[in-house]
């Protein structure tokens, strides 16, 4: 089994073990960094579904919520502004 099917496999696992909430997790979430660190370009052979399975992971392990959008809020124009206005 090449690298790169054996991270597949560990996301595959990392899904159903959060489904169960297992104790497992964590070593499994482990053994995945150890081997994306030892070899980063596994990360360029992994699907967007094995790459959404281990963030669900870290995040439920670290129990923290990533931002899906951000806000900015309206400027008002201070440019077209005359002296009648203040």
């Amino acid at each position: 089994m090449t690298p790169a099917e054996q991270i597949k496999s560990k996301a595959i696992e990392l899904e159903q073990l959060l489904l169960s909430s297992s104790p497992k997790m964590p070593v499994l979430l482990r053994e995945i960094h150890t081997a994306i660190k030892a070899d980063p370009e596994l990360v360029t052979l992994l699907d967007e579904e094995d790459i959404h399975r281990v963030v669900q992971g870290l995040m439920k392990q670290t129990q923290t919520e990533i931002a899906s959008t951000v806000m900015k809020s309206k400027k008002v124009s201070t440019k077209n502004i005359t002296v009648d206005m203040l």
